[in-house]
């Protein structure tokens, strides 16, 4: 049976609204999002084969990138039947040279949609330019047709350093498209640019993504060029499609999504509109943002408590083994695909980061997979740290 039109909607477009009322449950008690699987229960589907955009797939030699992921070991299967195309990155990093100590890996190469895991790269570039001076937390802004996005937003008059909280706490669409567009579209694309992650596209607000997907940029529509395109030109592109996207109230758009989706939905669509990356290059920018983000101690502070805030740390093993001193992530969801990305530091001094995608979902609605999402991290997390037990109960007088 289909889910009713509500849930519908949330799963397509409300990326991950874990810390309101409704989400909350899916964010604290991630055992509740699916019911169990039985022993016998059958293996997941075979990967769907979606290619990628021909400029997301350099080679490991080009000029510049990155390159692909270094060896590691292969992921162990998950414990629990996910559906569709994914790709898995956990490594532990030395928080020296930021190169992974151990690491195990699954298509960490591949390109995925970033849905709202993307969000942790318009944090890292609001408090770049607080550094630089050209922003301040108090700084205040109104939501306007042409501004807002899809899901709840903030009141007028909502401070910077609000909007951080809402973007990354509640992942609201419009607290990041605010933030996204007044530091600059270009400049939440150089943070993986500086990377040099040359398969990672940070470029676009929410809303304007989902005004390419729906049909609606006359930009977008037009061009042959928006899936090669880089530097000067997707930036001129990302401009013009978001002036498109701001023409249109949200509630429109809305109702031409419902329409796209209630079609034929085209998965490679999704690796046409949405920002994206890899398991293994979206692993690279949170290390550097959390480990070696070149901020200064007040924008530090403020980095800490901003994404401390992110979906994960309740839904880790090291967790329940209280062997969690500080963790900093997000995720996201959207038709068919689901993200987790984080990072965090052991009370012995251990660093991990991780990094779960899944495209192509037999799911459209995908929060329920939440657990199961979690059950493949905890088991990638054991294999590189070792096995991660709550302790037992005290047996003190017994």
């Amino acid at each position: 049976m289909a889910p009713p039109p509500a849930l519908r909607n949330k799963g397509r477009y409300v990326l991950l609204a874990l810390a309101t009322a409704g989400g909350l449950w899916a964010c604290r008690r991630p055992e509740a999002a699916a019911p169990p699987v039985p022993a016998h229960a059958t293996a997941p589907a075979p990967p769907e084969v979606i290619p990628a955009p021909p400029s997301t797939e350099p080679g490991p030699q080009r000029p510049g990138c990155l390159g692909n992921a270094p060896a590691a070991a292969q992921a162990p299967p998950p414990p629990l039947p996910l559906s569709g195309r994914l790709g898995l990155w956990v490594a532990e990093v030395d928080p020296r040279t930021l190169r992974p100590l151990r690491a195990v890996a699954r298509n960490p190469d591949a390109v995925f949609p970033l849905a709202s895991t993307y969000k942790q790269a318009v944090l890292w570039a609001v408090l770049r330019q607080f550094d630089a001076g050209t922003l301040q937390p108090t700084e205040r802004f109104d939501v306007t047709r042409a501004n807002q996005s899809l899901g709840a937003y903030p009141y007028d008059g909502t401070n910077v350093k609000d909007l951080t909280v809402r973007m990354i706490r509640n992942s609201d669409n419009t607290a990041t498209d605010i933030l996204h567009r007044r530091v600059g579209l270009r400049a939440v694309q150089a943070v993986a640019d500086e990377l040099g992650l040359c398969r990672t596209r940070l470029i676009l607000p929410t809303k304007t993504w989902w005004v390419a997907q729906a049909g609606l940029s006359k930009t977008f529509n037009g061009t042959h060029r928006w899936d090669t395109a880089t530097g000067e030109e997707r930036e001129r592109l990302a401009a013009a499609i978001d002036a498109d996207a701001q023409q249109y109230r949200a509630d429109y758009l809305q109702r031409r999504l419902d329409e796209y989706f209630e079609g034929e939905p085209d998965p490679r669509d999704d690796l046409r509109v949405h920002n994206l990356s890899t398991p293994y290059e979206f692993a690279t920018l949170l290390v550097h943002e959390y480990l070696r983000p070149g901020l200064s101690p007040r924008a530090q502070q403020w980095q800490r408590e901003v994404a401390a805030l992110g979906f994960g740390r309740s839904a880790l093993n090291a967790a329940a083994a209280h062997n969690v001193a500080a963790f900093y992530g997000k995720g996201g969801n959207g038709w068919r695909l689901l993200t987790y990305t984080g990072y965090f530091q052991t009370k012995d001094g251990r660093h991990v980061v991780y990094a779960l995608m899944q495209h192509g979902a037999n799911e459209t609605y995908t929060m329920p997979n939440t657990r199961r999402a979690f059950a493949w991290i905890n088991a990638a997390v054991d294999v590189v740290l070792g096995e991660q037990k709550a302790p037992l109960a005290s047996t003190a007088g017994h």
